[in-house]
């Protein structure tokens, strides 16, 4: 009615199926460029049952008309100057508020946010086939998303994973996902999977982690899956191990928000052979390492008759930008490759691939 886009917070992410052309996806550091552009330039905000905590990809105070509507009171005009606070269950609330609109006749905003999401899709897929040493960890997840079962449940663990699941994983309706959105915390990606198995055993689960925090308890948690997997008559649950032997997120955030090179006494990792190791326990393990069979492995895993751990190994330099790279961070980065990291000549040739496919596709 409103003819409005809609982002959506990373807890939210399956409220609204990304295959609508109106839904920019996630907003925030893990966002995308159309909710970026939808809050910058919007003339009013509806934030409807969310405490999305990060008002500085907001509208400017006083640059947008604001109302909000959310179950918790407390929860009101804290983020921004709302001007009308709705107390409610938010599918109610807005079925009461809807009585009260009118249609927007003027479609040209929504159509102008459909032609940058369109164009953002483009864009993420552009990047995901771009070159990398050995695979991308954007095709990964670009090849998964166009794979995914109806009916799928999705965890995402905190690291550089959850940037690729925020804008790589077009979710359709019926799907669900979640992941530690509120405290980023590492390790609950396998055992959310785990609990959305038992909650819905016919439906196929994802678990899509990193190497860090599968190494603090994804791996035990392999021992729970093959302990319970006969209780479940769909045998799809897929763990992705990206095997990038870095803890990424905060190697990425140490330069871009320190200007500090990569520590490599905390930021490295061991490698562990995930997929031999899944073996053992009588899963099924698949191990990748050329962008060529990300593909035909992800076919593999889902024809499997036993839960399966598929083990990719990404390069750990490229760059999970943000949707609006300010001047401190774009200080912060350089900082950091000129004070000595240790990729420094991989990571000013991957960011600048990324960038280049934004402003010219296929150059």
């Amino acid at each position: 009615m409103l003819g409005a886009g809609v982002a959506k917070a990373l807890l939210g992410k399956a409220a609204l199926p990304d295959d609508l052309p109106y839904v920019t996806g996630s907003i925030g550091l893990l966002g995308t460029k159309p909710s970026w552009t939808l809050m910058q330039d919007c003339d009013t905000l509806l934030m409807v049952g969310s405490s999305f905590p990060y008002s500085e990809f907001l509208p400017q105070e006083g640059e947008a008309r604001g109302v909000q509507i959310d179950i918790d009171g407390k929860m009101l005009g804290i983020r921004y100057p709302m001007e009308v606070n709705l107390v409610g269950d938010s599918a109610e609330t807005l079925r009461a508020l809807m009585t009260r609109l009118e249609r927007k006749e003027d479609r040209s905003w929504r159509e102008r946010i459909e032609k940058d999401v369109q164009e953002w899709w483009e864009l993420i897929e552009r990047r995901a086939h771009l070159g990398a040493e050995p695979i991308n960890p954007q095709l990964v997840f670009h090849e998964l998303s166009k794979r995914l079962p109806d009916g799928a449940i999705l965890s995402s663990d905190s690291g550089s994973a959850a940037n690729w699941f925020a804008r790589d994983i077009k979710l359709r309706k019926g799907m669900m996902a979640s992941l530690s959105g509120t405290l980023a915390t590492m390790g609950p990606g396998v055992p959310y999977a785990i609990a959305a198995k038992f909650a819905h055993p016919s439906r196929p689960v994802f678990a899509l982690v990193g190497d860090g925090a599968m190494q603090m308890n994804g791996i035990n948690e392999l021992i729970t899956i093959a302990k319970y997997r006969h209780r479940w008559p769909d045998q799809r649950l897929i763990v992705v191990v990206l095997n990038n032997r870095d803890l990424n997120q905060v190697t990425w955030e140490q330069r871009a928000m320190s200007g500090d090179p990569k520590f490599e006494g905390s930021q490295d990792l061991p490698d562990f052979p995930y997929a031999r190791y899944a073996e053992m326990l009588g899963l099924k393990g698949i191990r990748v390492d050329s962008p060529d069979g990300v593909g035909d492995a992800w076919d593999e895993a889902l024809a499997a008759d036993r839960p399966v751990i598929y083990e990719a190994v990404t390069d750990p330099e490229v760059p999970p930008l943000p949707p609006h790279i300010t001047l401190e961070q774009a200080k912060a980065l350089s900082s950091a490759l000129l004070s000595g990291d240790p990729n420094a000549g991989r990571i000013v040739r991957q960011s600048f691939k990324q960038k280049l496919e934004e402003f010219l596709p296929g150059r």
